[in-house]
């Protein structure tokens, strides 16, 4: 299974996120905050995946909500389509540079979530987005896909470049998960023969 899909609704968004692992890196992508969809593109295209996320949020109130709820329903999107697969690779790392930034995203997909973040954005706005975001996102993410997740800012000093190589860097790493493992064709890659506990 290479496809999933998430409808989630409560009194403050209503989100549809479509992830087709299969893909070429298209998207479609409109949450009403235009920094973040920037961001969702850079992980649709660095994924390798095709994604569509329509999200209708009170953004009248602030960005949070959308942003996080967005998150959410991604991470379950992401762990509907890795449990439902054999012989994926489990692991992944990137060090990824963009100009002045460098950041590390290494992940395992271990059902056992587990959210480190050492990150440092200089700045609290990037345009209207508001940078404390960053982290409520991947969190929101990490949480409900069941990942290990550990974030890290090793220098930069322009908080767009830091921010988008953060969300390259976990697309990457993301990729490095899902790529299919000879080693582990035949079950899950755990010695326990199961993932979560």
């Amino acid at each position: 299974m290479q496809f999933a899909t998430i409808k989630r609704e409560t009194k403050e968004t209503k989100i549809i996120v479509e992830i087709n692992l299969v893909g070429k890196g298209k998207f479609d992508i409109n949450t009403g905050v235009g920094f973040f969809d920037h961001m969702l593109e850079q992980l649709t295209y660095h994924m390798g995946a095709d994604i569509n996320i329509q999200a209708a949020g009170d953004l009248h109130i602030d960005q949070h909500h959308t942003v996080e709820d967005v998150g959410i329903a991604i991470g379950m999107a992401l762990a509907d389509i890795y449990k439902q697969g054999i012989g994926r690779g489990r692991y992944g790392f990137e060090l990824l540079p963009m100009d002045d930034s460098l950041v590390s995203c290494a992940i395992d997909f271990s059902g056992r979530p587990f959210f480190a973040w050492d990150v440092c954005i200089p700045t609290e706005k990037v345009g209207t987005f508001d940078t404390e975001l960053t982290e409520e996102f991947f969190r929101a993410v990490v949480m409900n896909a069941g990942l290990t997740a550990h974030f890290s800012s090793i220098r930069g000093k322009n908080s767009h470049h830091i921010i988008e190589s953060l969300f390259k860097a976990f697309a990457r790493a993301l990729y490095n998960c899902f790529k299919m493992d000879d080693r582990y064709k035949h079950g899950v890659p755990s010695t326990k023969g199961m993932l979560g506990d």
